[in-house]
């Protein structure tokens, strides 16, 4: 087997000693090349290189930044199953919600064990990605589409997201109780939560108007805090197309209401009333906003859009689980 280890150096999680014997594990038990990210990007140069090398197996050591760069270097030409290099995730971030929703212990050392297991008794799946675009016909329409593996956010959350990677870039570290605290600087500092500008428009149905927040799910839960497990669209799945949450109002009685909901979400049961907006399975849908508004995806702050398309794609990439 030919497999490639993208490994990115500043994992919160991983000290340089533990990658040295994750490597060192994973080459006894295949022909391995480890690679070291150096500038924001590499991850995903690989990936390419490796689907266009043909390599059997790519293993991404790093968090969820990480692993959205390789996928989208893997299906840089599209996805195609049966063709490209498999994807292997070794968890070295701080919340690492890819690698955990698909089952895998949250521990480096103890996943590269789950993963060599997973290698000898061959168990993979097939999961579905998410994919966003610029819309035609709008000043977004240039941007380049790019995949997620389990979140987008438009508007508020992405919102906190921005902040985070603020603090990040000042030498905080990111740890859960940063962004509970850039998220209530969100709160009262968003100048739209009571009167959103998101519409949500899908084929065959009438748009949703003056939405606030809007997140995309492509599996559940939808991210961790701490080890609490947080479920905003709990049908949510790699199995299906995208899921949908929204709300039209931020208030504060409201942003009790549901972040209340959110914190004592379960698999069967996620945030709900009369302000929020559930969808489920769908495999094509825009977000539009009259104002330009933060966008990020698997926790990676993407900037300012007034506009977003999305397309669920099942069965588009080999996961070793």
């Amino acid at each position: 087997m030919r497999a490639l280890l993208v490994a990115n150096p500043a994992a919160t999680t991983t000290s340089a000693r533990t990658r040295d014997v994750l490597t060192h594990a994973l080459a006894s038990e295949m022909k391995l090349e480890a690679v070291t990210t150096e500038y924001r990007g590499h991850a995903r140069d690989l990936g390419r290189k490796a689907a266009h090398e043909g390599l059997d197996l790519v293993v991404a050591l790093g968090g969820d930044g990480t692993v959205n760069e390789v996928v989208n270097g893997l299906l840089h030409d599209g996805p195609d199953p049966e063709r490209l290099p498999r994807l292997a995730v070794v968890p070295g971030g701080s919340t690492n919600v890819f690698a955990r929703a698909l089952g895998l212990p949250n521990d480096s050392v103890e996943a590269t064990g789950a993963l060599l297991d997973a290698l000898r008794e061959r168990r993979e799946r097939t999961v579905g990605l998410g994919l966003a675009a610029g819309v035609p016909g709008t000043e977004d329409e240039s941007v380049p589409s790019r995949w997620f593996t389990f979140c987008a956010g438009f508007g508020f959350d992405a919102g906190v997201v921005g902040r985070v990677e603020q603090q990040r870039e000042r030498g905080k570290r990111s740890t859960h109780a940063l962004y509970v605290r850039q998220l209530m600087r969100q709160f009262w500092e968003e100048p739209n939560r009571r009167h959103g500008t998101i519409t949500l428009k899908q084929p065959g149905a009438d748009p949703v108007t003056d939405l606030v927040l809007s997140i995309v799910c492509n599996t559940s839960p939808w991210t961790y805090l701490g080890n609490r497990p947080l479920y905003a669209s709990p049908e949510a799945s790699f199995d299906t197309a995208l899921d949908v949450l929204a709300l039209d109002r931020l208030s504060t009685p409201a942003v009790a209401r549901y972040a209340t909901q959110l914190l004592t979400s379960t698999p069967e049961r996620g945030p709900h009333g009369k302000h929020a907006l559930s969808l489920h399975d769908l495999t094509d849908f825009t977000l539009h906003s009259k104002v330009p508004l933060p966008f990020q995806m698997d926790g990676d702050h993407l900037g300012v859009r007034t506009s977003v398309r999305f397309t669920g794609v099942r069965r588009a990439l080999r996961v070793i689980v």
